[in-house]
């Protein structure tokens, strides 16, 4: 398993708007038609890779647990299909409805969005305000595949809870770890 960081990007940044196809429901969406009236989380994810399985079942509980607060959460794989065919579209529709995803999973086939995020690794989760600047970026939790850790979302939890109450977010955020998002060559 690869270990690769999140590269971390500068908090404050505004989110890169983009149109993706949803492999749920087979539409385009923009960064505008699923931004949350208090804040959206992007996380960059993949079927295959071990972190995300690992997390996955928290994701979809933050997603739902915060739905009512006012957050949206959105899913995205940048990989590369050809060399990792398990990341494929189709196959993303039925993880997506494998692990209950209530949130849109979108396919950057150019990686351009995934460039623009300066996404690192899957997964690689970003928070964004009401406002869509960056109040958060790095790990959902210390958990790892094999660290004896459990999966709870606190870091992410933690700042969405902050968001909610007008509180400061920590700048100090630990960056996620996973494997590399499989570029095309």
């Amino acid at each position: 398993m690869a270990r690769t960081p999140s590269n971390m990007m500068p908090l404050g940044t505004m989110a890169p708007d983009f149109n993706l196809m949803d492999t749920v429901s087979d539409k385009k969406l923009s960064l505008q038609d699923l931004k949350g009236a208090n804040g959206t989380i992007i996380a960059f994810i993949c079927n295959h890779c071990p972190f995300v399985v690992h997390v996955n079942p928290e994701l979809s509980k933050i997603a739902k647990d915060y739905q009512e607060k006012g957050f949206r959460c959105i899913a995205i794989s940048s990989n590369d299909i050809a060399n990792y065919p398990l990341d494929a579209p189709r196959l993303m529709k039925e993880k997506a409805k494998e692990e209950g995803y209530i949130f849109p999973y979108l396919y950057d086939e150019t990686q351009e969005v995934a460039k623009a995020y300066d996404a690192a690794c899957t997964p690689d989760f970003y928070l964004f305000d009401s406002e869509l600047n960056l109040a958060y970026r790095g790990q959902l939790d210390d958990s790892r595949p094999g660290n004896g850790i459990p999966v709870s979302g606190n870091d992410l939890r933690n700042a969405m809870d902050a968001l909610l109450e007008g509180k400061e977010i920590d700048a100090l955020q630990k960056p996620s770890i996973g494997c590399n998002i499989k570029w095309i060559n």
